[in-house]
């Protein structure tokens, strides 16, 4: 379960790089800056991948100890 803490923290870490890249696609739209919105899109692409590859657990770590 320690193992575990470290990936936590980091899916967190994600969960707030999508939020921002929420934010930022929302400004990019608002305000007609193309720049933002692409960087804002790919920031939430990154953010949700990263949250789902943390949190998918492997096949090492589900085995009995």
């Amino acid at each position: 379960m320690i193992r575990s803490e470290p990936r936590i923290i980091f899916a967190a870490i994600a969960v707030f790089v999508a939020l921002a890249g929420i934010g930022a696609s929302i400004r990019g739209l608002l305000f007609d800056q193309p720049p933002v919105f692409h960087y804002g899109i790919a920031a939430l692409i990154v953010g949700v991948a990263c949250f789902v590859m943390l949190l998918n657990s492997t096949a090492d770590s589900d085995g009995p100890r």
